[in-house]
């Protein structure tokens, strides 16, 4: 069995009494007596009127054509009532309205204010205003004080709800907008996954290609190793691309989870997989750093790490050692990478890069409260360093 919820159960009551204020129209039309049209009863006009506003307030959402917009529901009607009105006058006596055509007059206003496009809003909800006002001119034929009355207490209804309507549309905007920035930041996240994750394994493969093809006119027999270089980073490459292609298809809380951040340990793994039979590199972690550091540093950590690398790749291929360092200075975590290449890139242009991933990165290590440097050593070579703040204990 299900259960009832809050809100059904308030639009079931709201629905209620929106019909039996349309009975009292009714009965008040056949004890009236009159009709805006002299050879009619009075009472068919009437739930004709009737008909068309429970329609345009009351028709399932999901079940309406897509011609019945928002703003055909409101002038419709609208434009009905005010017909209805003159109709009235022609006939040259009042006919009694009822509460039913008020709270549908008021009802669409709510969906003009909240639901219609911009450039509508405005005009269905003036036509709605101007039909609830002209009710009482119906009913007297004419200005007096019970129609300037009923014109005050019309006027106080209709800002309430139009009030009450703006501030909710206002609400959805302001939702609208943060789902609008969430999902501009998780694309912007993912199109750092790729270019942390997948460009480092492309490049890695694209110069182990071009080692592979030296190495077949002078070194045949030590191909082995180059290819399978290769193939492992062909192999993560899709892995990585498979984690963030699954990232934006599941929608669950826990797809963050399953991002391809990295850590302290995937470090060793980057600096293993980075080796070469012509570059080798070096990993020097003090005692003092420690695992249990929290998990957004390690992360930027191990983006820093594999910037230097794939940036190593892009522009100094003729280094032959890279030190990669992992230190503990007076609490805080320094993580530096330094090669001795001379700017030596033997990559094609198109390969290189926009120039752009130091700049995302140096935005992750301030945001953690660190400093990024890079630039050319004392010597040969270019070093990049970050050094991230002691955790707070």
């Amino acid at each position: 069995m299900k259960s009832v919820s809050p809100r059904g159960c308030a639009g079931g009551f709201g629905v209620g009494l929106l019909l039996a204020a349309c009975v009292v129209d009714i009965l008040y039309a056949g004890a009236d007596g009159t009709s805006v049209l002299p050879t009619a009863d009075p009472v068919w006009p009437t739930l004709a009127l009737l008909l068309v506003g429970l329609a345009a307030v009351l028709w399932p959402a999901g079940r309406r054509p897509e011609w019945l917009t928002p703003q055909v529901r409101t002038i419709t009607f609208a434009l009905v009532s005010i017909l209805f009105t003159a109709g009235a006058l022609v006939a040259g006596s009042g006919t009694m309205f009822g509460p039913g055509e008020v709270v549908i007059l008021l009802c669409l206003l709510f969906v003009a204010v909240r639901h219609c496009p911009p450039p509508w809003a405005v005009t269905c909800g003036v036509l709605d205003v101007v039909a609830l006002m002209l009710l009482p001119i119906r009913y007297v034929g004419t200005w007096n004080d019970e129609a300037l009355t009923f014109i005050v207490v019309g006027l106080l209804l209709v800002g309430t709800v139009a009030g009450l309507a703006a501030y909710l549309r206002t609400l959805d905007y302001r939702r609208t907008v943060a789902v609008s920035e969430t999902r501009r930041s998780e694309r912007v996240a993912i199109a750092a996954d790729l270019h942390d994750f997948v460009a480092h394994h492309v490049t890695g493969i694209l110069v182990q290609t071009q080692m592979a093809r030296m190495m077949a006119r002078t070194q045949p027999q030590e191909l082995d190793p180059v290819l399978a270089g290769i193939e492992r980073a062909a192999t993560e490459a899709l892995a990585s691309m498979r984690r963030t292609v699954g990232v934006l298809r599941d929608t669950g809380e826990e797809a963050a989870d399953r991002r391809p951040v990295g850590d302290l340990a995937g470090i060793a793994e980057l600096a293993d997989g980075f080796a070469s039979p012509v570059q080798r590199v070096t990993l020097r972690r003090d005692a003092a750093v420690s695992d249990d550091l929290p998990h957004e540093v390690q992360a930027a950590a191990f983006r820093v790490v594999q910037e230097a690398l794939t940036n190593i790749r892009r522009h100094a291929g003729d280094a032959t050692h890279i030190e990669v360092r992992l230190r503990d200075e007076i609490g805080c975590l320094e993580v530096s990478v330094a090669d001795d290449g001379r700017g030596g890139a033997q990559l094609p242009a198109a390969a290189h890069g926009g120039g752009f991933g130091l700049v995302g990165l140096k935005e992750r290590v301030t945001a953690l409260g660190g400093e990024l440097h890079a630039g050319p050593r004392g010597g040969v070579g270019w070093e990049v360093r970050a050094v991230f703040p002691p955790r707070k204990g």
